[in-house]
């Protein structure tokens, strides 16, 4: 299924979760006669939805690819998940397509998932389609949902195959561009019908007249003599709309509204068509940019016989097939056994065997044209790498994943499967680049951070299915610290006798409070109280004992300590004996100086929709943080600045997700520590200890 580039189209089907990707992908497939029965998500039969936890689920985690051929053209669909917490897999599939087909349920309209995919799509320039879909439904009302869309989106929106409503129920499709009108019989074939006139919906807030005003505005925009020839009142011929349409598109001029129902697969048969229509081939789509060796920009011509670069955006590991790379090809021919250079690694790198994929099926290829996507697998190379010629350097911009926001501490279930979760979690890191894992240096505990709750949940099954390790995933500890607000002076002293040689060791110390995290030590002794030789063993005696403060055996900081007297034996004195006696004084010391725990402070940054502002400005004084101003962003959104505890902001991106519905994103660091209020005390030391136990 090798094809040349001028026949190539690379789509990306994206939306909110629940409106139909894989149902119209599974469709799209059925009808292109590539599988023999339609498969559904609740049965777990579907062609993109093939991993075990999407079956089990019945929801998409995962970006698959499926290929077929329409009208001579290869057409690689790209679904992509729709749940937040797997935003990653949607910009994955969106960069690597050339257009994007945007799901709207027609029962429930424009959600959030709708804006995201919409909005990500545009900021890659790619060009975008809506769908309408599960019009089979008896809630579902295409008219409510195009007019939503208008309203969302702008006047790039323009409708191309609307539905017919009489009696409440859709009687026909109408393609706009052929002006003709199709009925669906039980098995989703296509018979012509007579066009209706006038009123096409039950509500008559839509006529016939009116759309085609509206598609015949929208050509007219995309070039001057159709614009000349539409106000001298002259009717377009369809090759024109199509022209004006396809360009339209392509510059993201018009945005097509096509209606459909995957289920009963009306107004499928017309989307394939306007998809070889209407949709760019990659000849036609924006040169990518890359950066040569030199770091300039430099546009990418999408010829076969131009020097190879493409870019791998996707990576999965099978426990038994091995590492899979999704290529995109933007230039040149990738060829099977070639050597290659990894412009990101440095390194050169053999391609080893290519296949062309339709969810878990795989067809083994020799070579893929530019403009082509292909797997090649059980290769060293990572998501985002740029493969290239080594007579042209090259590389890509990376996939521009949102920021892990959640996080939870990983531990074993049983001991010694530390090797297993290591190595486990090594694999699902090149699989999905929105997690992350790392080990928290206060407490020590191994923290997997990823996008919400269910991610999580996700990959902890992944880890135990695919690599054996069973993991327990727990809240993560706060690393709170301890420090001293007064100066005292105190005694220690460590004298024991047990036969032969004693212990002895004496000392007076000062312990003040200081900046820093750091033991400052100093010793302003006279007289030879204390020899010089025995101060390293009280400062020593010192530092071990900061591990653990009097409070809640947290660590100390901001502590200076002058040793200023003591005596010795000239006998049992040893460094043992000060350095016991140095860590006497420091618990006596710590008791008297009003110890106070301190608290870790994060510097957030939140952005949702006006209209939220004060619902989220009064959350985070729920949760003690401390407002630090409130900034105008992009597209209607406000951002606000705010330190908060870290102790408060565990759950937040769950109730940011509700809260919002999806649309709020954050970004949170850490900044400093701050003393921890004294009514929180009592709760905070409890907690600790049980933690410890």
């Amino acid at each position: 299924m090798t094809k040349n580039t001028e026949t190539i189209k690379n789509i990306a089907l994206a939306g909110h979760n629940g409106s139909g990707k894989t149902s119209l992908a599974e469709a799209l497939l059925f009808r292109a006669g590539v599988t023999e029965r339609l498969g559904k998500t609740e049965e777990g039969t579907t062609v993109c939805d093939f991993d075990p936890e999407e079956i089990r689920r019945k929801v998409s985690i995962n970006t698959a690819v499926a290929n077929f051929i329409t009208d001579d053209i290869k057409v690689n669909l790209i679904d992509t998940p729709g749940l937040f917490d797997f935003e990653g897999g949607m910009r994955e599939g969106i960069t690597a397509a050339g257009s994007v087909m945007i799901t709207v349920s027609g029962k429930s309209g424009v959600k959030v998932g709708t804006r995201k995919a919409y909005k990500f799509a545009e900021k890659l320039g790619k060009s975008r389609v809506f769908v309408v879909t599960k019009l089979d439904d008896p809630n579902a009302n295409f008219y409510n949902t195009l007019t939503e869309l208008k309203t969302v989106f702008g006047p790039t929106v323009c409708p191309v195959v609307v539905p017919v409503i009489q009696n409440g129920n859709i009687s026909c499709y109408i393609n706009l561009i052929e002006m003709k009108a199709y009925k669906y019989d039980d098995k989703g074939n296509a018979v012509e019908t007579a066009m209706p006139e006038g009123d096409i919906t039950d509500k008559m807030d839509y006529r016939l007249d009116g759309l085609i005003q509206a598609i015949s505005e929208a050509v007219a925009e995309t070039d001057d003599e159709l614009m000349e020839k539409f106000f001298e009142g002259t009717a377009f011929t369809q090759k024109e709309l199509i022209d004006g349409i396809h360009k339209g598109v392509n510059a993201g001029m018009i945005t097509p509204v096509i209606a459909t129902s995957a289920e009963s697969l009306a107004g499928i048969d017309m989307l394939l068509k306007e998809i070889s229509l209407l949709l760019p081939s990659p000849l036609e789509v924006s040169k990518p940019v890359a950066e040569n060796s030199s770091g300039e920009p430099v546009e990418i011509e999408c010829s076969s016989s131009d020097p190879l670069s493409a870019f791998v955006f996707r990576t999965t590991v099978d426990p038994f097939v091995g590492k899979m790379s999704y290529i995109k090809v933007y230039s040149g021919v990738l060829k099977s056994g070639d050597q290659v250079l990894n412009s990101v690694t440095g390194e050169t790198v053999k391609i080893g065997k290519l296949y062309n994929v339709c969810g878990k099926k795989q067809e083994e290829v020799s070579s893929v044209n530019a403009g082509d996507i292909v797997v090649a697998v059980k290769m060293d190379i990572n998501t985002s790498d740029t493969l290239c010629d080594p007579s042209r350097i090259v590389k890509f911009d990376s996939v521009q994943y949102p920021s892990a926001c959640y996080s939870m501490a990983v531990k074993a279930k049983a001991q010694g499967d530390e090797s297993k979760i290591s190595n486990g979690i090594t694999k699902l890191l090149e699989e999905d680049p929105t997690l992350t894992y790392t080990q928290d240096p206060s407490t020590t505990e191994q923290i997997l951070s990823g996008l919400g709750d269910q991610h999580l949940e996700i990959a902890a099954s992944k880890l135990k299915e695919k690599f054996g390790a069973d993991v327990v995933l727990t809240v993560p500890r706060i690393a709170y610290k301890e420090t001293i607000r007064k100066k005292v002076r105190v005694e220690g002293k460590h004298k024991k006798q047990s036969g032969g040689h004693g212990q002895y060791g004496h000392v007076w110390i000062e312990f003040e409070p200081t900046v820093g995290d750091e033991l400052v030590f100093e010793e302003k002794v006279f007289g030879g109280a204390v020899p010089k030789n025995y101060f390293p063993a009280v400062e020593k005696g010192i530092q071990e004992s900061m591990k653990k403060g009097v409070l809640a055996g947290c660590p100390v900081v901001g502590l200076k300590a002058i040793l200023v007297d003591g005596s010795y034996h000239p006998v049992d004195s040893s460094e043992m004996a000060f350095k016991t006696a140095a860590s006497i004084a420091y618990k006596e010391g710590l008791k008297q100086a009003d110890s106070v725990l301190l608290e870790p402070i994060g510097s957030l940054s939140v952005k949702i929709s006006d209209d939220k502002t004060g619902d989220i400005m009064g959350e985070l004084n729920k949760r003690r943080g401390r407002m630090l101003g409130m900034n105008p962003a992009e597209d209607g959104m406000t951002e606000i600045l705010a330190d908060v505890p870290v102790r408060e902001m565990h759950d937040f991106a769950t109730y940011l997700r509700q809260a919002t519905r999806g649309l709020g994103e954050f970004s949170f660091d850490f900044v400093r520590y701050e003393q921890l209020p004294a009514n929180l005390l009592t709760d905070v030391i409890v907690a600790i200890s049980n933690d410890n136990e």
